[in-house]
């Protein structure tokens, strides 16, 4: 994947990676470096480095209705639990302050726009417009109080002021290579719902604004961020259409049962993938009827898969993987990359340690590092 993405970036396309593991820090702090820190974004969640987006930021001021309506379905996931159900009365209110506080900052541009000013105008503006009205809105309507109340852990000074309010105001319609690492929140029930519906509002910004452009969307150990119902309609919504916007939408797993348990992923990534890749099924062997049926493989296309790495050449380094196309074109290939490229992509931490060791040594010049550790295995050869 490491040098599939690598080639995408090099051809000019935009990434969004969803990863769980570090995969692609190599690859991505070398392309921050090569691009003087304008490309290249890592984004990962740590206790003295938390997460942090901001929502409200848009570089040119420009809300498209699907900005405005990622922004809406934040804050009622924020607001709701996935067993409340969202009233007709509380989606169009809170669409309403949004439009007014969007025309307010567009107009004045003294105040910044991030989550807590969206807050502060709720608060003091828009809920006493309501109370001013002719026609009133009953608090079992649209509870203001009660939305107030619930989001003030994302305003300043509650537990989650960090999320919403990123002084970095970085737009990612620009940046072509960006790695959301979602490990440390994919277990927690309040930030991983909203990390997973920014990451995919990203993705769709790019889809729909970047015209002519390659968009991939890679979505690693895809079944941790599809065990959220947010996750998996945004997943299902792209599959549908992200070809239409000379998009690619990619999921990898390391366990193929796992993907293939979700209904969504089996009725509408499956059936929507033109390309299949397998790397080495031989722990499958006994299942693998199973595997063949939902996959939908031919008898061919098994026997093809079945024989992956089993006459490899012992004096090359390589792996081999099966590349399926529409059902109409299938093959075992060999994947094999520079000694540069496997130190660059490599995930054994043994061997990331000794690049960022060197790199740190050079003055964190990772691209050095990396020759000299290439040159030094090739000497040994």
């Amino acid at each position: 994947m490491n040098h599939i993405v690598r080639q995408y970036y090099e051809q000019g396309a935009h990434i969004v990676l969803v990863d769980t593991g570090h995969s692609y820090s190599g690859l991505c702090a070398m392309i921050n470096r090569k691009t003087h820190g304008q490309d290249g974004i890592y984004y990962t969640y740590s206790d003295d480095k938390p997460i942090s987006f901001n929502p409200f930021y848009v570089d040119d001021m420009v809300f498209s209705v699907e900005k405005k309506d990622s922004i809406k379905t934040l804050l009622l996931t924020l607001w709701k639990s996935d067993s409340e159900k969202v009233t007709k009365t509380e989606s169009g209110e809170l669409g309403s302050a949004l439009n007014a506080y969007i025309e307010l900052i567009q107009t004045n541009r003294d105040i910044v726009p991030c989550f807590d000013t969206f807050y502060e105008y709720v608060r003091d503006v828009y809920r006493q417009q309501m109370a001013e009205r002719d026609i009133k809105v009953e608090r079992d309507d649209f509870n203001i109080d009660n939305f107030l109340t619930t989001l003030r852990q994302y305003y300043k000074g509650g537990r989650y002021d960090f999320l919403l309010n990123s002084k970095e105001n970085i737009d990612l319609l620009s940046k072509r290579f960006v790695v959301f690492d979602v490990d440390t929140v994919k277990d927690n029930k309040e930030l991983f719902p909203v990390v997973t519906i920014i990451i995919m509002e990203a993705f769709i910004n790019k889809m729909r604004r970047l015209k002519g452009i390659r968009k991939v969307l890679i979505v690693e150990e895809a079944w941790k961020a599809l065990a959220s119902e947010n996750m998996a309609e945004y997943m299902l919504y792209l599959y549908k259409t992200v070809r239409k916007y000379f998009g690619e939408a990619i999921v990898v797993t390391q366990e193929v049962d796992d993907i293939i348990s979700s209904p969504i992923v089996k009725e509408s990534i499956i059936n929507n993938s033109d390309c299949k890749i397998l790397l080495d099924q031989r722990k499958y062997m006994n299942k693998f009827d199973q595997i063949q049926a939902l996959l939908g493989l031919t008898d061919k296309e098994k026997a093809q898969i079945l024989s992956i790495n089993q006459a490899n050449d012992p004096s090359r380094l390589y792996k081999e993987v099966w590349i399926g196309l529409g059902g109409t074109q299938s093959a075992v290939y060999a994947t094999e990359v520079s000694p540069e490229e496997y130190l660059a992509y490599t995930t054994e931490e043994t061997e990331k340690m000794e690049v960022q060791a060197l790199a740190e040594e050079l003055g964190g010049d990772m691209e050095l590092a990396i020759k000299r550790l290439a040159d030094e295995r090739r000497n040994r050869q």
